[in-house]
C-alpha cells in the first residue's frame, strides 16, 4: 500500500526548497554535539561544537541589552509592578516604559494584538524610521512580524503568480529568498556581486540580468538588495543606492531592502543609509515608488534571535495590496508580544538623561567595538591562509572567504556528490567543530568555491577557531597538492 503521505506525494516546491544555514552539516553538528554532551564523543579531535554556521550572538555568548530585558520581564510578570519597592529592583524608566507598554495591550502579552501589531508600538517604530531618515513614516505603513522572515513570505505569496514570475536576487544571497522562491514557485532571477570589487553592484550587469530573464520569458517583477550585505559584508554607498532606485523606476519592479543589519557597520568612513531616505531624498518624482523595507531584533548589537521579532515598512504600494499583506497576517492573527515589545525597545532606546542611558550605551559600545575587532581579525587571518582570499567585512556579521581548491580535491568531492565547499565545510567540522555553510548553499560565481563564517564567537573564542582553521586548512592544501 503507497503510504498517506512519503516524500514522492508531497509538495514538490516543499520537497526541493533547501535552506543551507541548517543543512546537512549542522545535522552532523548536532550528532557530535549530542555525542559529547553524552560522553561518547572522546575519539572526537574537538571538545565541543563552535557554531559559526548562523547569526545566533546570544548563543555564543553575546549578553542581552539589560533595559530590553528588564523591560520584557517586568511585561512577562506585571505582578512585579505592583511591588512598592519595584524602583528598587529596576531602573524608574523601565519600569514607567513596561507600564506604559501594557496600558496600551490588553490583556498583556499573553493576549493577541491587532494583526499589524500593536499600535503603541508601531507608532514607537514609526517615530523613530522617521528619526532615522529625516522623512515622515507612517504607523499605517508598518508590520510588526515574527523576524523578517514573514515580511519575505507575505511578499512571495502576494507577487509570484505562477513561474513565470521572477525577482532579481543577488549571489550571493542569504537562502530564505531563494527557499522562498521555490516554496511559491517563482523564479530566481541571479545578479552576481562583484567579488573583486568589494562586493559591489554594477547597474549594467543589472540590465543585462533583467533583459536575459525577460527574453527567456521570465516577468522580473522586485529586486531584492541585502544592505548591509548578508553573506558578503558590504555596506553600500548612497550613490549605489540612488543608482539601483532608478534602476527599479525604469524597470518597473518592486524594491525589497532587507535591512537586518543595519546597526552592524564596522569599516571608517562607511555608514548605513536606507532606502527609504535614499528614495525620499530623490524627490516628488519618486513620491509612489514601491519600497518594502525590513528589519529585525536578531542582529545588531541585541542579538534577540529567539524572539522572533521584526518590521517591515511598506511604502508606494496600493491600499489594496496592502490590505492583502494585512490578510496574510491575520491569517495567523499577529506576531508574539513580547517579539512587538522588542523590536519597539531596539528602535526606542533609552535616552540621555535616563536613569537607564549611561549602561546601555555602555553595553551597545562594547558590543560593537568587539564585533569591530573580531571582523578584522577573522577576514585578516582568512586572507593570509594561502588557496584563501577574503574581502574586509565592512558590515553584518560573516566572513565570506574565497577558496582556491586543489584539483585533487575538486575531483574527490564530485566522486561523492558533493559540491566542493560542502566537502570542505563538512571535513572542517570533522576535524574541528567548528560549524560553517558553504558559498554553494548561497549561491556564487560557477567554478568559484566559498564559505561563510561569522565572527560571533568571543574574542578569546575566536582565536582558538581562527588557530583550528587555519591548522584545518593547511593540512588538506598539503594533502591534496
Amino acid at each position: 500500500m503507497t503510504p498517506t503521505v512519503d516524500v514522492t506525494n508531497v509538495n514538490p516546491n516543499a520537497r526541493e526548497a533547501k535552506y543551507a544555514v541548517r543543512g546537512e552539516i549542522v545535522a552532523k553538528a548536532y550528532e557530535y554535539a549530542a555525542d559529547i554532551a553524552s560522553g561518547k564523543g572522546s575519539n572526537l579531535p574537538f571538545d565541543r561544537v563552535v557554531y559559526c554556521n548562523i547569526g545566533n550572538p546570544q548563543q555564543l555568548g553575546q549578553k542581552p541589552v539589560s533595559f530590553f530585558r528588564q523591560v520584557l520581564a517586568l511585561c512577562d510578570y506585571p505582578d512585579v509592578l505592583d511591588n512598592p519597592k519595584v524602583e528598587e529592583l529596576y531602573p524608574a524608566d523601565a519600569v514607567a516604559r513596561a507600564r506604559r507598554y501594557l496600558a496600551a495591550i490588553p490583556g498583556g502579552v499573553g493576549a493577541y494584538s491587532q494583526s499589524k501589531g500593536v499600535a503603541l508600538l508601531r507608532q514607537e517604530v514609526a517615530a523613530a524610521i522617521e528619526k532615522r531618515d529625516g522623512h515622515p513614516c507612517s504607523p499605517d505603513d508598518l508590520f510588526l512580524t515574527d523576524g523578517a522572515s514573514p515580511t519575505c513570505h507575505y511578499l512571495m505569496k502576494t507577487l509570484l503568480r505562477n513561474k513565470s514570475d521572477g525577482v532579481l536576487t543577488p549571489m550571493p544571497q542569504y537562502p530564505l529568498y531563494s527557499a522562498t522562491l521555490e516554496l511559491y514557485d517563482g523564479s530566481l532571477v541571479p545578479y552576481y556581486l562583484a567579488e573583486e570589487k568589494g562586493w559591489g553592484m554594477d547597474v549594467n550587469h543589472l540590465k543585462e540580468c533583467v533583459d536575459k530573464a525577460r527574453a527567456e520569458g521570465t516577468v522580473v517583477r522586485a529586486m531584492v538588495v541585502i544592505n548591509p550585505g548578508n553573506p558578503t559584508g558590504q555596506v553600500l554607498d548612497e550613490a549605489d543606492q540612488r543608482a539601483v532606485v532608478q534602476f527599479c523606476k525604469q524597470e518597473n519592479l518592486l524594491l525589497v531592502a532587507d535591512e537586518v543589519y543595519q546597526d552592524n557597520v564596522y569599516r571608517e568612513g562607511k555608514k548605513f543609509t536606507s532606502f527609504k531616505k535614499i528614495v525620499r531624498d530623490l524627490g516628488s518624482e519618486y513620491a509612489d515608488f514601491p519600497l518594502i523595507s525590513m528589519h529585525s531584533v536578531s542582529k545588531g548589537f541585541y542579538g534577540e534571535c529567539g524572539r522572533r521579532a521584526g518590521y517591515m515598512e511598506v511604502i508606494g504600494i496600493n491600499d489594496e495590496v496592502k490590505d492583502i499583506f494585512l490578510k496574510l497576517a491575520s491569517v495567523s492573527l499577529c506576531s508574539n508580544i513580547s517579539g512587538q515589545i522588542c523590536m519597539a525597545l531596539v528602535m526606542n532606546p533609552p535616552k540621555p538623561g535616563e536613569p537607564s542611558y549611561e549602561l546601555y550605551e555602555r553595553e551597545k559600545n562594547d558590543v560593537l567595538g568587539s564585533l569591530k575587532r573580531r571582523a578584522v581579525r577573522l577576514t585578516s587571518a582568512l586572507d593570509s591562509l594561502d588557496g584563501v582570499s577574503c574581502n574586509p567585512a565592512e558590515g553584518a556579521l560573516y566572513a565570506f572567504p574565497r577558496l582556491y581548491l586543489p584539483d585533487k580535491f575538486c575531483a574527490e568531492a564530485k566522486k561523492i556528490g558533493r559540491e566542493p565547499d560542502m566537502h570542505y565545510c563538512m571535513k572542517m567540522l570533522d576535524a574541528t567543530g567548528v560549524v560553517t555553510v558553504p558559498g554553494s548553499g548561497f549561491g556564487q560565481v560557477p567554478g568559484t568555491h566559498h564559505f561563510r563564517t561569522t565572527f560571533l564567537p568571543s574574542e578569546q573564542d575566536i582565536e582558538t577557531v581562527i588557530t583550528n582553521i587555519t591548522t584545518f586548512h593547511n593540512n588538506l592544501m598539503k594533502e591534496y597538492s
